[in-house]
């Protein structure tokens, strides 16, 4: 398993290659996927919206199995999204947990403009109006983006003991992130 830093340094070299168009489109071939069979050793967790524009695997030019991806509309740490990391941290031991918030977030977008979405749709967005109030009346949307992605990286470990405790022993970073829809480019916030 790679080091905190070294996972870091591949993500941001992945995510360079994606803007600068020269994907590396490795460990993506049939011998890969024999490899996986018997188990998975991703590198990174993801959270990412379930938007289809942004593509985790193809914006860190990462290959199958590199990977652990929960996408869930507004990346939001709902009990779901938390108990899949759970398990990609305890069982796994994956070192890094992205959170990924993008541009132009559709979720965040209908939680600004309020409004009864009816109850499943309500009850997720609920999630993103800490983001909300934090950021004040008359906020754009993607500074709630943003923010929604920083309070999303800290409710992590306040709902998980084993999220809180991997932080707390250095096995484990959280790192909120904004996703650029014109470019690709992933900023580390």
């Amino acid at each position: 398993m790679m080091s905190i830093n070294e996972v870091k340094q591949r993500l941001v070299a992945g995510n360079e290659r994606f803007v600068a168009d020269q994907l590396d489109g490795k460990l993506q071939d049939r011998h890969r996927r024999d490899t996986l069979v018997n188990g998975q050793q991703p590198y990174a967790i993801i959270l990412s919206c379930a938007d289809s524009r942004v593509v985790p695997e193809l914006a860190f030019d990462a290959g199958l199995g590199e990977l652990f991806v929960v996408r869930v509309a507004g990346n939001v740490a709902n009990s779901s999204s938390i108990a899949s990391i759970e398990y990609a941290v305890a069982h796994i031991g994956t070192p890094v947990i992205v959170v990924l918030g993008h541009q132009s977030c559709g979720a965040v977008t209908a939680a600004v403009a309020g409004g009864d979405n009816g109850y499943n749709l309500n009850h997720l967005l609920a999630h993103v109006q800490p983001a909300l109030a934090v950021s004040g009346e008359g906020a754009q949307v993607n500074d709630v983006v943003r923010k929604n992605a920083e309070l999303t990286a800290s409710e992590l470990q306040n709902r998980s003991t084993i999220i809180r405790e991997a932080v707390a022993a250095h096995k484990l970073e959280i790192l909120p992130a904004y996703y650029h829809l014109e470019d690709g480019r992933v900023e580390y916030l």
